[in-house]
């Protein structure tokens, strides 16, 4: 049985597992979540997160050093962020779409008495562009800090690639690291299905369909965008910029979807993603090690969606009518807030926290949709991945013409200088 089968095989079992104890013996779920679905999940995101720091150091390292040329990696950076950008925007603007079509916030009786969050301050853009450049890099490892991380692998990697020889003993190292590295992920892969099943039991059975059937229009509204979004804006995508069949894409992508999926956790699920996006989509190592721990770290067109949707759906709540000029300033703040926010803890609810205040709805509501925004998170966690892993074949394909363009282009210079000579 293929490991894909087998983690679609874990996500049903699990699903039906929490749900069926959920309702029918609740105690005993409980008994269950603390000893077996728990531990399962806890196993398993500890495994893959130890690998995290040290693939993304090894993997960047090589990248940059693989490029050689600083002008290269300026043009896929400015490829990777434009794609990010403005997927983001895309995301939202579909998100924001459906629920004003739908209206979810008018389907139902909501006790908005009992709606609570406290809500946390989110750094600034500017500090977060400033602190990308690490004080203490070692710090910056242990903390797990990736945008820090993402800046010391790019400064070793040049320092590599101007030395050349000199340092030719410390390439070989990195090279063995990252190695060590994807065995250990090959390894930890095994143990994914298990894993998969007590995170999804443990989830499903702690929600129950009570919180489902309460939230279930907002629910169907933001998995209809976060389906629409990954089909329409990343099948295209892929298909007219990046040359590839979308549902081959969707096919090959897939174990690290439901990794993504079950774990919750974009950064988590790095080390199967750039492996899967390396081995099944064929993207080049240098595309892969640059774009997709980027990505991971700032690229969020799933939690952008809920956001939209969520942000429609409160001020349907609190009869709160949105002028197109504040439906504007949504965008234009969750995709600031989606940069402003990286790395931070709980990003989701802290981005939905700035956006809601951009255009003075009530901060409160967020307390509305906490009970299920668990279930929520698993499906737009698929979806960031899936748009880290589009990107890098998209930005693969383009570098992939231009040297194809420029090799032609040189063969045609080459031909001409020997006609002039003869």
């Amino acid at each position: 049985m293929k490991l894909t089968t087998k983690i679609i095989l874990g996500l049903i079992l699990g699903a039906i597992t929490g749900l069926v104890l959920n309702m029918a013996a609740p105690e005993l779920f409980k008994i269950a979540d603390t000893w077996l679905f728990g531990p399962l999940g806890k196993i398993f995101i500890n495994l893959i997160s130890m690998l995290v720091v040290p693939i993304v150091l090894f993997s960047i390292i090589l990248g940059v050093a693989g490029l050689g040329d600083p002008k290269k990696l300026g043009r896929i950076g400015a490829k990777t962020i434009t794609y990010f950008l403005s997927t983001t925007a895309i995301a939202l603007i579909i998100g924001i779409s459906l629920a004003l079509v739908i209206k979810p916030g008018e389907m139902g009786k909501f006790d908005t008495s009992g709606a609570e969050f406290k809500s946390e301050e989110a750094p600034p853009v500017s500090e977060t562009l400033l602190n990308i450049i690490p004080v203490n890099p070692f710090e910056a490892l242990t903390s797990g800090n990736m945008l820090q991380v993402i800046a010391f692998a790019i400064f070793i990697g040049f320092a590599l690639t101007a030395l050349g020889e000199k340092t030719k003993g410390i390439l070989n190292l990195v090279e063995q690291g990252n190695q060590i590295m994807m065995f250990l992920v090959g390894i930890v892969m095994k143990f994914a299905p298990y894993g998969t099943f007590g995170l999804i039991a443990s989830a499903i059975g702690s929600q129950g369909l009570d919180a489902i059937k309460a939230m279930g229009v907002y629910m169907l509204v933001v998995v209809g965008a976060l389906f629409l979004h990954a089909i329409v804006t990343y099948g295209s995508a892929v298909y007219f910029l990046g040359g590839r069949n979308p549902i081959s894409f969707f096919k090959g992508f897939a174990p690290a979807m439901g990794v993504g999926f079950s774990t919750s956790s974009s950064n988590a699920t790095l080390p199967i993603s750039m492996e899967t996006a390396q081995k099944n989509l064929k993207v080049p190592e240098s595309v892969s090690s640059f774009v997709q721990p980027l990505g991971a770290t700032i690229n969020m067109d799933g939690t952008a969606i809920m956001q939209g949707v969520a942000t429609i759906f409160i001020a349907q709540v609190y009869n709160t009518d949105l002028t197109i000029g504040q439906m504007a300033a949504v965008v234009l703040t969750a995709v600031l807030a989606s940069i402003g926010t990286a790395g931070v803890p709980g990003v989701g609810l802290i981005m939905l926290a700035m956006v809601l205040q951009s255009v003075n709805l009530p901060v409160e509501g967020i307390g509305l949709i906490l009970g299920i925004d668990r279930l929520l998170d698993m499906i737009r966690t698929s979806v960031n991945i899936t748009g880290d892993a589009s990107c890098a074949v998209v930005v693969a394909e383009t570098e992939r013409k231009r040297t194809l363009k420029l090799s032609a282009g040189k063969k045609e210079k080459s031909y001409k200088t020997s006609m002039n000579e003869i």
